[in-house]
């Protein structure tokens, strides 16, 4: 078997990559889908000063041609649903913190959300990655915000690693098993 089938072959289901910042987890789920032939690149990030607009742009132009890519800050299952059909290429959410973070400031129902894309996400038939920031290793936060946010992250990510076919924990740019 060629590596690129070997690596198509593993490219099923629901696979959570989590690590700390520039832990290489998007590096990581960007490679998997690249062997694959490329995919569908759902980025949840918002330009809110120039120096994410310049971030994003960047982050845009290295993915090449082989990446569709659909930007969606808040309707992440709506983009999901309209991806999941036969023959479509595999879908990378990156990430899934900054859709935290988009719906806690948009004051969205965060377990209404979350109850939302867990309801979906067993259903998909396209192999999807999503890459979230594991925040519980550090301190805990001084503000409420802040502990509301790790707190649902921790929350959310227990849930979708409970429904995930694969877990990997990226550390140092070195992938980890953990499911």
């Amino acid at each position: 078997m060629t590596q690129n089938m070997a690596e198509n072959s593993q490219l099923a289901g629901i696979h959570l990559i989590l690590g700390g910042a520039r832990s290489g987890k998007s590096r990581f789920a960007e490679n998997r889908i690249n062997h694959a032939g490329g995919g569908i690149y759902i980025a949840t990030g918002r330009a809110w000063d120039d120096e994410m607009a310049n971030r994003i742009a960047l982050h845009k132009s290295s993915r090449g041609e082989i990446w569709q890519t659909i930007e969606e800050p808040l309707d992440l299952c709506a983009v999901l649903t309209a991806c999941n059909h036969e023959g479509s290429k595999p879908v990378l959410v990156d990430c899934l913190t900054l859709w935290l973070t988009n719906l806690m400031l948009d004051d969205r129902d965060i377990e209404a959300e979350f109850d939302r894309l867990c309801g979906i996400l067993p259903g998909l038939d396209i192999p999807v990655l999503l890459v979230s920031n594991e925040v519980g290793f550090g301190i805990v936060p001084e503000n409420a915000m802040a502990r509301s946010f790790r707190d649902h992250a921790g929350r959310f990510h227990q849930r979708i690693a409970e429904l995930a076919d694969q877990v990997t924990l990226v550390v140092a740019g070195i992938p980890m098993s953990v499911k």
